[in-house]
């Protein structure tokens, strides 16, 4: 049954430590000795549906409920909530739960439902609960103690026993009750009275306003019938442009029926020129052909005429040739005969010996071999100390290039220097110039002075926000990150525009700018996407107080794929190995750069100049102590240079002294032995030619005049051929003079070129016809058809154009819906409708001039005055 108690728990309550009582759903009893605790659970029970301590006549604090040595107490009973009366059993199922905790300074009251889940704790939840099951538990009757008993049990007459059953069934609680509402509603009536009085001139200001407001309705009206007629003039103005766009479409279709009967007549034009055409073609063709005969029959009558010239002019040539080879064969048969004289005389002549004449030759050419033997003796050692002396200076020309260029080296090495300290006191004073020299302080002062144009202030550059946890690997890193440590990083595209004007005002080309999302947090990077290596990463020996420095290092520059090692051999074993995985590339302390891609093995020096410091170093001071004592060292290099090359530059002169002094001396000695060695070849011709006069005897003779007889049997066996030859072409012309007459004879020059020639005139004629009516019919579409449809296109676009314009306006005005309940516009004009507006507007403001204040104004007044009754009346009551 709903309402009954099922368990009652008692912990540290009264007399009880721990108490659990299970209970029967009828009557249950609960007996015990005196002291027991009997009284005490229905103490509990009282206390847990809420009533006072004092009402328990127990004690005068609910603290003073609490076990002796006990810091707190508690009451948990158990409700039934089955059958017709349960109390919300879709919240609280089938048992609620009451639990009532005390401790020294507060206590608190728990609903739960079956499952012990948490419903409510509010004491208004409770009481809701309690009226619901009718557990009164300060009603005498519901519940009653040990003194209230004794009270009923010793109270002496009739009179206090009616008290005690007046108030123990609530029929006093109930008296006093109507009493009060008596007096409430007597309070009421005298109110409600001085009210009426109060609000009767109110009333009457009322009724005045409501006569005027009645007297003004029709002002009202009209300027609804007004705001319809606006609505129905907007939209008038649409529907006559679609009448208009009706009208013209009409208008439109009819234009373009009449461009197909004229393209009808231009396509058949057309055809006509086209098969014209043709014709004309084939008769040109034709005619062409004739003329090309005629040109052949021309092009062969110049041929043959050529021909028989040729034949002539070769006849010709023969003859003379003929002619030639017989003055010939005479002249040779006289040189003949002169030459058996020669022999004949030559044999009877004696030739005397020249002995003496060859002998002082020969002692002449022996005197001059012997000069010439001296004078090459001479020259030769003079050419070898010239060689010598220029092998020498060739040397001294070759060291002093070298100290030349070592000097020069030197002279740039301290310039770089003197630079470099520079650089590395400017980043003393400011680290942020290693990472753009002065140009990146001009940036950084043009970003402040234009900081309210950003979204959120830039960062950079990078390198300026980072610090390495060991110098040692600070060359490694600059060689890592490289470029992104000079770049800046912005939040949104718009702050990257800003930024590059900036940059572009200081002359700060070439920036580079990353965007990126600085409410981002720090990039979490799983072990297992980490280089599989125990040397560290260029991610794990930087520190940045800003997480979007080093989340851009990692989505830009793989920071943490990128290892570090102390040498070359141990990065190359690192980098070229497979099994190590997620690492993208190696890195030297020295700043080499070592991958593998594929089957590709690659090795990088460093890019930056040697001996140049890193940007990423903090011992500044050290480094550039370091640099002058290097600049000094170099600078007595150069001096001690410079001593050497002078040394070597006077040794030059010397030797090019010495050069020219050997060769002041060799030239005439050359010259001599030249002029010697002309002498004896000149002597040796001379002894020859002695020599072969001595030996010449009668055979050359002979061997000219066989020469001559052979010459002359070639001679006659020539102009035997040439004879022949000379008897063909003669036949030859006569053949082809003979062909000539022939060909003239059969040439028919009258042929059809004329009849051709009058076809060809009249298919121009039909031609040029037919080209003039499809010109005409062409100027016709042009002129006329298509510019009467391209203007009656032009006016329907403009009509749709103000069409939707006017519904645009209209739309704004009311939607085309409305219409429809103002009986749309059919059979008004907009004019029509301007004219009603406009008589309508003087109506209503004549009526509006009749009455100084709106209705609105009557109605707001109204609405006032009847809200300040109304307010009176509640404040008149509530009092």
């Amino acid at each position: 049954m709903a309402g009954t108690i099922s368990r009652i728990r008692l912990e540290n309550f009264m007399c009880h430590s721990s108490l659990d009582i299970e209970l029967g759903q009828h009557v249950n009893f609960i007996t015990g000795q005196n002291g027991s605790g009997k009284s005490a659970i229905l103490t509990a029970l009282c206390i847990a549906f809420g009533c006072r301590a004092k009402n328990t006549q127990r004690a005068a604090t609910l603290k003073d409920f609490i076990k002796t040595g006990c810091s707190d107490a508690a009451i948990a009973v158990d409700i039934n909530n089955q059958g017709e009366d349960a109390f919300k059993p879709d919240i609280y199922g089938n048992l609620i739960k009451l639990e009532r905790r005390i401790t020294k300074s507060s206590s608190s009251t728990i609903l739960k439902d079956q499952h012990g889940r948490k419903v409510a704790h509010r004491k208004d939840d409770l009481n809701e609960i309690v009226e619901h099951f009718n557990i009164d538990v300060e009603n005498p009757c519901v519940i009653m103690s040990q003194d209230k008993s004794r009270e009923f049990l010793h109270s002496g007459n009739d009179k206090d026993k009616f008290k005690f059953f007046f108030k123990a069934t609530l029929l006093q609680r109930l008296k006093e009750l109507l009493e009060t509402i008596r007096d409430q509603v007597h309070k009421a009536d005298s109110d409600v009275q001085e009210l009426e009085k109060s609000i009767k001139p109110v009333m009457r200001e009322l009724d005045e306003l409501r006569e005027k407001i009645k007297n003004m309705e029709h002002i009202e009206e009209i300027a609804h019938d007004i705001d319809n007629l606006k609505k129905k003039l907007a939209w008038s103005w649409v529907y006559e442009v679609d009448q208009q766009i009706e009208e013209q479409t009409v208008k439109l279709q009819k234009l373009k029926g009449r461009a197909p009967a004229c393209q009808e007549r231009i396509d058949r034009n057309t055809v006509v020129i086209d098969k014209l055409k043709k014709e004309l073609i084939e008769k040109e063709e034709n005619l062409r052909s004739l003329v090309g005969k005629t040109r052949e029959e021309n092009n062969m009558k110049k041929s043959m005429e050529n021909n028989i010239a040729e034949a002539v002019k070769r006849e010709i040539e023969l003859e003379a040739e003929h002619e030639r080879g017989a003055h010939m064969l005479q002249r040779k048969n006289g040189r003949l005969n002169q030459l058996q004289a020669q022999l004949r005389d030559f044999q009877m002549q004696h030739m005397q010996s020249t002995q003496a004449e060859a002998s002082q030759m020969e002692k002449d050419m022996q005197n001059i071999q012997q000069q010439i033997d001296h004078l090459h003796s001479n020259v030769t050692r003079l050419r070898e100390d010239e060689n010598e002396f220029t092998a020498e200076l060739s040397g001294i020309v070759k060291s002093i290039n070298d100290i030349s260029k070592e000097i020069a080296e030197n002279d740039r090495r301290t310039k770089q220097i003197k630079s470099d300290i520079a650089d590395l006191q400017r980043q003393q004073s400011n680290t942020v110039t290693a990472f753009g020299g002065q140009r990146v302080l001009k940036l950084l002062e043009s970003i402040e002075t234009n900081h309210k144009k950003f979204e959120s202030p830039p960062i950079g550059p990078i390198g300026a926000h980072l610090q390495l946890a060991s110098e040692s690997w600070s060359v490694a890193v600059d060689s890592a990150c490289g470029g992104l440590l000079d770049a800046f990083i912005v939040t949104c595209c718009k702050d990257l525009h800003v930024l590059r004007e900036c940059a572009s005002k200081v002359n700060f080309n070439n920036l580079r700018i990353i965007v990126y999302d600085f409410t981002r947090p720090r990039l979490i990077i799983p072990d297992g996407s980490l280089p599989t290596t125990e040397h560290p990463t260029v991610l794990s020996v930087i520190q940045s107080e800003n997480h979007t420095v080093l989340n851009v290092l990692v989505d830009q520059g793989h920071a943490e794929r990128q290892v570090l090692v102390k040498d070359y051999e141990v990065g190359k074993s690192l980098a070229f190995d497979d099994r190590m995985r997620n690492i993208k590339e190696v890195y030297t302390s020295d700043g080499d750069k070592i991958f593998s891609r594929r089957a590709v093995q690659t090795f990088y020096p460093p890019t930056s100049k040697k001996g140049r410091p890193n940007r990423l170093c903090s011992s500044l001071g050290e480094k550039i102590a370091e640099l002058k004592n290097e600049a000094e060292g170099i600078q007595r290099t150069i001096v001690e240079k410079n001593g050497q090359k002078s040394k070597l530059v006077k040794d030059q002169c010397d030797l090019e002294q010495k050069i020219a002094d050997s060769k002041r001396k060799r030239e005439p000695e050359e010259h001599r032995l030249e002029k010697k060695i002309l002498e004896l070849d000149d002597a040796k011709r001379a002894f020859a030619e002695i020599n072969r006069y001595a030996a010449v005897d009668n055979s050359e003779l002979e061997e000219d005049i066989k020469k001559e007889k052979n010459i002359i049997v070639e001679s006659e066996q020539l102009l035997q051929k040439i004879k022949v030859k000379l008897a063909a072409a003669s036949r030859e012309v006569n053949d082809r003079r003979e062909a000539y007459k022939t060909f003239m004879d059969s040439v028919n020059e009258t042929g059809h070129r004329a009849s051709a020639n009058d076809e060809l005139e009249l298919i121009k004629r039909k031609l040029d016809a037919a080209e003039q009516e499809k010109a005409h019919y062409e100027g016709l579409m042009t002129t006329k058809v298509l510019p009467a449809i391209k203007m009656a296109e032009a006016e329907y676009a403009d009509l749709q154009q103000l069409r939707q314009d006017n519904f645009k306006k209209a739309s704004t005005i009311c939607p085309e819906s409305d219409m429809e309940a103002l009986n749309n516009v059919a059979g008004s004009t907009p004019e029509q409708l301007s004219a009603t507006l406009n008589r309508l507007k003087q109506r209503f403001d004549q009526e509006s001039r009749r009455h100084a204040e709106s209705i609105d104004d009557l109605r707001a007044l109204h609405d006032k005055k009847e809200q300040k009754i109304l307010s009176n009346s509640c404040m008149q009551v509530l009092g």
